[in-house]
């Protein structure tokens, strides 16, 4: 079973992904905060990470995403930046900081339905 790592402070946002991924064969986490990201990142190794960038706390989504694809035990997990932040800047800041993939909101769900199921097989 593929491990999603997903990270959204928004309650709307996160229950919309959490019902769409829960029919698939997925084991899902949450976190709506960047420390917090980190520290499941670490501990729980997912195969996939849905980051946004806005989030609550010190640690924004930007920061999560260049300390995990920094630390080589980190580096491999899959970063998918889920964000409404759709600026050409953003988008740069997003690959500049590591992620693998970038998708605006709002976005159909069956859309990141097909990315994740590109990354995960």
């Amino acid at each position: 079973m593929k491990k999603i790592l997903i990270v959204e402070d928004e309650p709307d946002i996160l229950d919309i992904i959490t019902l769409t991924l829960d029919m698939g064969d997925y084991e899902l986490i949450t976190a709506s905060d960047g420390d917090h990201a980190l520290e499941l990142a670490r501990r729980e190794m997912p195969d996939l990470m849905l980051l946004d960038i806005m989030l609550l706390g010190e640690v924004d989504g930007l920061e999560v995403c260049r300390q995990l694809k920094g630390d080589e035990a980190t580096e491999g997990i899959y970063i998918m930046i889920v964000t409404a932040k759709g600026m050409q800047r953003d988008l740069e800041a997003g690959f500049q900081a590591g992620c693998d993939r970038y998708i605006v909101k709002p976005f159909m769900v069956t859309r990141l339905l097909g990315e994740i199921e590109k990354v995960l097989g």
